[in-house]
């Protein structure tokens, strides 16, 4: 008989360095001075709109990469 297999629960006080880029897409959308533009417009769409996008962009792979680089194998 095999002993059964914990569940993947995430680690208490997982101090892994790479959290720390968790941070990123936080404190660049409060930088307003990069996004608060009419120009350029690409596609039509002023500098506000595609910045927009462009931030989820960045929180989404920032977390994808923090997950990859976090979990356990």
């Amino acid at each position: 008989m095999t002993a059964p297999e914990e569940p993947d629960t995430p680690r208490v006080g997982d101090k892994s360095p790479w959290n720390w880029l968790l941070f990123i897409p936080i404190i660049v959308p409060l930088v307003t001075v990069w996004y608060n533009a009419d120009s350029p417009r690409i596609l039509g769409f002023p500098r506000f709109y595609w910045m927009q996008l462009a931030i989820i962009a960045l929180g989404v792979g920032t977390t994808t990469l923090v997950y990859q680089m976090t979990k356990r194998r």
